[in-house]
Order: structure tokens, then sequence, then C-alpha cells
């Protein structure tokens, strides 16, 4: 096959595949409104099924709804039939993926859906088969045709389902106003959790990690100081431990340029920054970054109330836990 046929078969894909979905806008009615409301109000779980192709999509859709505020799993409709019909109980709602809804495996499980008067919802390409007829809801996800040229490979179908399964998915998040913050507590171990989780406190160095010298300190042990704690920065306080200003390795090199020899004469309040940068502790740590970027800076002092230096937050801490 030559490269202008494969593109060729690509845009065709796509195209198709594109179409499907755009034409799911025209039957987003009622029927969608009553099934959100079914999933909404559901006391239990919203248990999605499928069969093949669609049980992966039926998977996808189970994971989306969990993670975004909606408790949902996922059963295998095979599997179903040999025992795990018990993780489904009173209270739940059935979210059913069949494109033909004669799906055999399926249908076996509607004596059982219907003995625990559970509420059906179906997706399919039929809505003249079993699985329809027995719904509460269906949802129409039919396409003109497939994307593959042997018109048999679930392809346009399965998109279709997909895209179908995540309108329902957006609608109950938006009902339920789950926030960044809801959805960063199911997510800790992402790069979104810890953005919206993680916070200055968390990261800090606090204690004996934190340098502080004072205002009166000779440079020579400000360079010492600067060195053991190897964060390239110090905080400079006053004879209450107030802060006062900051040294940086950057400041160093400027200050040594500046003065050459007599360099070692200075003490640390006559070359300090005053007002450095500081950000609270309970800042988000991606505020943290931010401000870092904002200010061209590495690094943060964080004072406490009283305004004495209670830690320093660097750009090193971030990259560390995948913040930037």
């Amino acid at each position: 096959m030559s490269e202008d046929k494969i593109l060729q078969v690509a845009r065709r894909v796509i195209s198709i595949e594109g179409e499907a979905v755009q034409a799911l806008l025209n039957r987003i009615d009622s029927s969608f409104v009553e099934a959100v409301k079914l999933l909404y109000y559901c006391r239990g779980r919203v248990v999605v099924t499928g069969m093949g192709k669609s049980g992966i999509i039926g998977r996808k859709i189970s994971a989306t709804m969990a993670s975004t505020g909606t408790p949902s799993i996922f059963l295998h409709p095979a599997e179903g039939s040999h025992g795990d019909l018990g993780m489904v109980v009173k209270g739940d709602v059935v979210l059913a993926i069949s494109y033909s809804g004669e799906t055999p495996e399926i249908l076996s499980l509607l004596p059982v859906i219907k003995r625990l008067a559970l509420p059906l919802v179906s997706l399919t390409g039929n809505l003249a088969s079993t699985l329809a007829r027995k719904s509460d809801v269906v949802l129409d996800v039919s396409v003109s045709k497939e994307a593959s040229s042997l018109e048999m490979a679930p392809t346009a179908s399965t998109t279709a389902a997909l895209a179908m399964g995540d309108a329902l998915a957006v609608a109950l998040l938006e009902m339920r106003g789950f926030s960044e913050e809801d959805f960063a507590l199911l997510h800790p171990g992402g790069t979104i959790g810890k953005k919206l989780l993680l916070r200055v406190e968390d990261l800090m160095h606090t204690g004996e990690e934190l340098p502080v010298v004072s205002v009166d300190t000779p440079m020579k042990d400000v360079i010492l100081e600067i060195s053991s704690k190897r964060l390239g920065i110090t905080t400079v306080v006053d004879g209450d431990g107030l802060l006062k200003g900051v040294i940086t390795d950057g400041d160093l090199r400027r200050i040594l340029e500046r003065y050459g020899q007599s360099f070692f004469e200075l003490k640390a309040g006559e070359v300090m920054t005053k007002n450095p940068k500081t950000i609270d502790e309970d800042a988000l740590a991606a505020k943290a970054l931010q401000r870092m970027e904002l200010y061209s800076i590495t690094a943060l002092v964080v004072p406490d109330e009283g305004g004495r230096p209670l830690g320093i937050i660097h750009l090193h801490d971030l990259l560390k836990v995948g913040i930037v």
C-alpha cells in the first residue's frame, strides 16, 4: 500500500467516526436527561456491562464515572452469569452497552436485573432489540456505517458509545458540583492530584535544614551556611529573629565581582536582598511554582505569623514530586 493510500485510509476513518459522534447531537433529548437522573439519584453504584469491544468501552466509561464522583463498577456479562452477579445489589443502576441489543451474555442478565428491580439504561444501535425493549431508558448510539472497509469490525459504533458514555459522566460530574479538589482526592498519585493536594508545608525545608544567619554575620560564615544547607540561599534575621532579607548564590557572585577582596569585610545585613519573596505555608505547592516563575527565582521563604523564617521551599522540591 502506498503512503498516499495509507493517509487516505486514516482520513476516511477519522471522518466517518467524527460524523458518527456528530450525529449524536440530534439524539440528546429527554431520554438523555432521564438517564442522567436515574444515574444521579442511584443509591448504590452504576454497574456498567458490555461484551467484547463494547465491554472495553464499558470499562472506560465506568472508570471515568468512578474518577469523577459517580460510584461505578464494571461487570463482565459472561462472568456475571457464573457468579459475579453477586456484586450487583438493590439500589444499583445498570448501564448496558450492546450495539445489536441482542448480545446473549447481556440478555441472560436481564431476569436478575428485573428481579432486583434495578433501573436499566442501555446504549444500543438497535431500538427494536430485546435489550431496548427491556430497558427503562434507551440511548441511541447507532451509526450509518463502520469505519472499517469490512463493515464488520466495531469502529465508529464503539466511538459513538464512548462519546455518549462520556457525555453521561460529565453531565453527572457537573450535577454533583464535582470540583478540582474532589478530583484531586481521587487522583492522589497523578500530576493533577499533586498540584491540587500538595501544599508548601509538605515540601518546605525546616528546622536544621533551614539556612539562617544574622544581619551581623560575616560573609565568610554566610558562605558556609549557604554551602552546608545546599539550597543556594540563606535567610537573614535581626536580633529578634525577624526576617530581614535573603542572600543567594547569585548575590554572592555579584557582590564578589563588585567588592573584590573587601568582600570578606562585609556583613550579611549590608549585602542582603531586602523584602524577599515569601509564601504562606498553607499555600498550594503549585502556587509556589507560579510565584517562582513570576519573579524568575528558585526559592521562596516561608515566614510564620510573627514574621520569622519558618522554612524555605525550593524549585528542586517541586521537581522531585512532579509539580513542574
